[in-house]
């Protein structure tokens, strides 16, 4: 099970590519709710959660997935559900993947300690320790880092490749027509 944790800010591309990519993998994605079921976006789009952040349990989990946007970056990080579930899932070698500002989480953590990472431009700051990389989205180890929401795709595949396995990814992004 993949979570993705939605709070108010949240930027729309970033959350909803890579839920779309990993559920055409056959993944098992659950959209999780900061607080509330119906969370609004960076650019006032409401979405209706899978399940609320009270809701979450840690049994089966594969992988934590941080969309970006502001404020939703800042109420993902005063979360403690959130938190905790960053923590268990670097704890146990688990998928811990963020794009846009919400890398800055995780440099905040100190998750990102000699990691290859990307951000949007201007949170490199927060990636304490990281090697900044110029690409799109980016693996090193459990963590997968992306860009920005023009990179939503890119993350969302490499997220797929990971969890899914390559083939898998590969024949997905065909099937989407991505390049």
């Amino acid at each position: 099970m993949i979570y993705v944790f939605l709070a108010d800010g949240f930027e729309e591309t970033e959350a909803l590519a890579p839920v779309d990519i990993l559920r055409r993998c056959g993944a098992d994605v659950v959209t999780v709710g900061v607080g509330k079921k119906v969370v609004t976006g960076s650019h006032k789009i409401p979405v209706t959660a899978d399940i609320t952040d009270t809701q979450a349990k840690t049994d089966g989990l594969q992988a934590v997935i941080l969309p970006g946007g502001m404020p939703g970056t800042l109420n993902l990080e005063k979360s403690q559900t959130v938190q905790s579930f960053v923590d268990y899932a670097s704890d146990n070698g688990l998928y811990v993947c963020a794009i846009c500002a919400a890398p800055s989480i995780l440099g905040h953590k100190d998750l990102l300690q000699g990691k290859e990472a990307v951000c949007f431009p201007g949170f490199e700051k927060d990636l304490y320790g990281a090697k900044i990389s110029d690409k799109l989205a980016v693996s090193d180890g459990n963590i997968i880092t992306g860009k920005g929401a023009g990179a939503a795709l890119e993350f969302g595949f490499l997220i797929a490749s990971k969890l899914c396995g390559e083939a898998v990814a590969d024949k997905t992004r065909k099937s989407m027509q991505c390049p």
